[in-house]
Order: C-alpha cells, then structure tokens, then sequence
C-alpha cells in the first residue's frame, strides 16, 4: 500500500506537466489562428458545409488502417517517413506566417524551409522524448489552428462526438488503438507526447512494447498522450474562438472556457490512468471541452454561440 502511495505522490508532477501541455498547444493554436485565416490556410472552402466531416473521418480511418497494414505487412520505415514527411510539412506552414509577420520578402519562406528541414532531420537522427514533445507541440497547433478555421461549432461538436464513440471503441473493443501506439512509440513519432515520470528517462533506451508492459503489469517510466487527445478538443477552442471574433464577440472568455473544460476532463482521465491501465482519452477530454463551451458561453453571452441556442 505504501508503495502505492508513493507512486501517486510520483505522478502528480507529470500530471501536471502533460495539462501544461494541453495550454500551451492550444494557446500556441489562438496565436497563429490570425496569421493562418490571413494566410488562407482553411482545409475547406465552405465551413458549414457537412461532407467536410465525411472527409475529415475518411481521413482518420484510411489513415489508421494504411499504418496497421503497413506495420503488419510492409516494413514499418514507411510508416516513419510518411509522418515525417508530414511533420515537415505542417512545421513549414506553422513557421511562414509567423515569420512573415517579422521578415520582409523571401526571408519567411526560406526560413521556414531552413526551420522545417532542420527539424525533420532532428526528429529523424535523434527522436528523444523532448524533441517528439517539440515536434507535436509545433504540428498540433498547426493542424488545431487549420481546422478550427475551416469547420463551424455545430460541425466540430459532432466531430468530437462521434469521435470519442470511435475512441471508447478501439481502445475498450477492437483495442487497435493499443496496436497503434505500439507502432508509432516504437517508431519513436510525434504522434505521442511523453512526459518522464522519472529524471533519467530516455525513450531511445525503452526496449519494451506497451502491451508487453501491461501483460507484466509493468509500471512505465512516462506518460504517454496521443497527440489527437490534445489537438480535438483544441479545434473547438479555435472554432469558438473564431466565431466570436469573427461576430464582433469577445473571443478569449469562450476559448478559455472550452480550454477549462478540458483540462477538468483530462483531471478526471488522469485519475483512470494513473492506475496503470491505457484509456480512451477523448470521451473524457471531448466531453469536457464540449461542457466547457456550453457553460461559458452562456455565461458570457447569455446563449450557446454559433448554435443560435438561447435560454
């Protein structure tokens, strides 16, 4: 019993580290949300347009089952140069905006090129845990600031949803989501944030899988958080958010709100995972997010914003 209690007194601090993260991802997503709109950086023409959610979930499960496949049949590598294609190209477009609003003429676009390449090139040669970490916080405020500009509320909340039906299924049901995190951890990718739960921890060194470790009822020396556990709930802080602005509404009380909301949802899904066992991190965090929007903005304008909802 009292080395259980130690390990909880251990986890605390890590807790806290990972709900860092969730602020400052988001917040780095309010921060580049203006130079993208500018920038025209929308994923698609018409936000309220509904075929947008039906290629947003083609997306999400081609994608899913071409790395599964890909794992099983193929050498994984591919899977590691596929996202890291990608992260280079989202850091690219994160940096050129940003940069543009400090450097005239080609200065923005070549460094970002520089910036992106060099990053990549890390990612590749050394993927410790810090620079994974470095990596998701740079692509997941990028993707977070993209959609959450290119979707409306209603869209987003059936997005987040359906979404944490789909993440309580494959992590409880079809457990594929465990297959998935095993692939990426051993592919050491920004597809999961990690926070060390112990000084001298180094993903380069882990040798065991997740699922080994739980079959030996291991304790990890980190937390782990998949990347889109932090970047849903953030597409509806940046949708409500532009919303408001774009209504001439305060737009900070009701971002902050759905950022509230789902750090109460990441407490409650924390007080699961410290136990030791992988759980679906969206029912929690989604849900919420969601209660997070309802509350202030009803709260601050008196009716739920962007659903012309009013009580």
């Amino acid at each position: 019993m009292e080395r259980k209690k130690f390990s909880y007194k251990k986890d605390l601090f890590p807790v806290f580290l990972m709900g860092c993260l969730f602020v400052l991802i988001h917040g780095l997503a309010l921060l580049v949300t203006g130079p993208f709109e500018a920038a025209g950086m929308q994923a698609f023409e018409d936000p309220g347009d509904p075929m947008n959610l039906v290629v947003f979930f083609v997306i999400i499960i081609a994608m899913t089952v071409a790395i599964l496949l890909i794992a099983k049949y193929w050498k994984k590598q591919l899977i590691q140069f596929i996202i890291l294609g990608a992260v280079g190209y989202t850091s690219f477009y994160v940096f050129l905006p940003l940069l543009a609003l400090v450097f005239p003429g080609w200065w923005p676009l070549i460094l970002s090129i520089a910036f992106a390449v060099i990053l990549t090139i890390t990612l590749f040669k050394y993927p410790e845990w810090y620079v994974i970490d470095v990596c998701g916080i740079i692509v997941g405020a990028g993707a977070i600031a993209i959609f959450g500009i290119s979707l409306d509320i209603f869209l987003v909340l059936i997005l987040l949803i359906v979404l944490a039906i789909y993440d309580a299924i494959s992590v409880y049901k079809t457990k594929h989501m465990i297959d998935l995190a095993d692939t990426v951890m051993d592919l050491k990718l920004p597809v999961l944030l990690v926070i060390p739960k112990i000084r001298k921890y180094s993903l380069l060194k882990e040798t065991k899988s997740l699922k080994e470790k739980l079959k030996d009822d291991e304790e990890r020396d980190a937390f782990f958080m998949g990347l889109g556990d932090i970047v849903m709930p953030g597409i509806l802080v940046v949708s409500a958010y532009h919303y408001a602005i774009s209504n001439n509404l305060a737009g900070f009380p009701i971002a902050a709100g759905v950022i509230i909301g789902t750090l109460a949802g990441f407490i409650v899904l924390m007080a699961f995972v410290i136990k030791g066992k992988p759980q679906a991190g969206l029912p929690c965090l989604c849900g919420g997010a969601i209660l997070g929007y309802l509350l202030s903005s009803y709260v601050w304008f008196g009716e739920i914003v962007g659903l012309n909802l009013s009580f």
